[in-house]
């Protein structure tokens, strides 16, 4: 399982202006849609051996677009789609595995439970007044115990890729229901680049785990 975050738990600066946020949102929504039909193509023309690459240019890219959003937020932005490319490169093999294995019917059920999940948790956090720090603070620590919990599983044996996936799903649901709160109050002083690259970090991980748990059921029936 997948969990990348964007490091943007420290002081940021300002490098656009405030934006009101129904316009925050649509320019966030808009670019994570993006993204999701550039990461398809993605998935679409990966090679076989396509994760390690993958893997390795999407954490470059993280880095560079955190380099990048205060000098120039236009190169911030096609970095970001960059991103989602190889992110397709990195998943593209994981996706055909469940496609030959269950039925491409599995794939599409969890792309869509993401995509209401979203929604729903974006409805959350717009009609309830969320602390949107606090749970930044709590979801990343929970993910970083996760990502121990995942390393030490591998030796002890002692997360089962289920509840591992369950776990997942609950960090990234936390997260998700933060970064969507962050917008609401105005981006905290971060870009839509920045705020679109969380979301749809969040996003994919949800997806991924969401795939494990319904393809994961299917392959013991």
């Amino acid at each position: 399982m997948n969990t990348f975050r964007a490091n943007q738990y420290s002081p940021t600066t300002i490098d656009i202006p405030r934006e009101e946020t129904a316009s925050l949102l649509s320019k966030v929504l808009g670019i994570t849609s993006l993204g999701f039909l550039i990461t398809a193509l993605g998935v679409a023309t990966a090679p076989a051996w396509s994760t390690l690459p993958g893997l390795i240019a999407v954490f470059v890219l993280i880095f560079a677009i955190s380099a990048a959003r205060r000098a120039n937020p236009l190169l911030a932005l096609g970095l970001f789609l960059a991103l989602t490319f190889f992110m397709g490169w990195e998943i593209a093999p994981l996706i055909h595995h469940y496609v030959r294995t269950v039925g491409p019917d599995v794939v599409f059920r969890a792309a869509a439970t993401t995509g209401l999940g979203m929604a729903a948790m974006g409805c959350v956090a717009y009609l309830f007044q969320v602390n949107y720090r606090r749970i930044a603070g709590i979801g990343f620590a929970a993910l970083i115990l996760l990502v121990l919990a995942g390393i030490a599983s591998m030796f002890f044996h002692f997360l089962s890729p289920d509840t591992y996936s369950w776990l997942t799903l609950g960090i990234f649901t936390l997260l998700t229901i933060g970064d969507f709160a962050r917008i609401r109050a105005g981006g905290d002083g971060q870009s839509a680049v920045t705020l679109s690259l969380s979301i749809y970090l969040d996003a994919i991980n949800i997806f991924l785990a969401v795939l494990q748990l319904f393809g994961g059921g299917r392959r013991r029936d």
